[in-house]
């Protein structure tokens, strides 16, 4: 699956989610999921975003988290949607990586909204047709 990332800096404190785009889904896609984790060892695989039930006819999620169908879950920050990078001041660069999942379901029952990464992964297990990401580095 090939992707084409767009990102704005949130130096700032603006706390907007980047415009993502993707194209050329597997075929037999018929959802998309989203995560953006930090990697860094102090984050320890910490969650800024998960979305999942993106309808197939979607290709975009706009800047500002604005997004056609699917549902945000709970992210590192106690919050349902997006949440910006925030790094303890002096750790260094710290890895964000966007990933967008192709699902061969609709649908993923996700339950309860506050879904650990493993937790995330696990439900996405067996239904994957493809993924695609992009890292954004991060320091403050």
């Amino acid at each position: 699956m090939g992707a084409k990332f767009a990102t704005r800096s949130v130096g700032g404190g603006e706390n907007t989610s980047p415009q993502l785009s993707w194209k050329n889904a597997p075929l037999g896609t018929k959802s998309f999921a989203v995560t953006c984790i930090d990697l860094h060892p102090v984050a320890n695989n910490w969650v800024h975003w998960m979305v999942v039930n993106i309808p197939s006819n979607v290709d975009t999620i706009g800047e500002g988290a604005k997004i056609t169908g699917g549902v945000e879950l709970q992210n590192g920050f106690g919050r349902i949607g997006y949440g910006g990078p925030q790094p303890p001041k002096g750790s260094g660069d710290h890895k964000y990586v966007f990933t967008v999942y192709a699902l061969n379901v609709e649908k993923l029952n996700v339950g309860k909204r506050n879904l650990s990464e493993s937790e995330f992964l696990k439900l996405l297990k067996g239904k994957m047709l493809g993924e695609t990401s992009i890292t954004g580095i991060f320091s403050r």
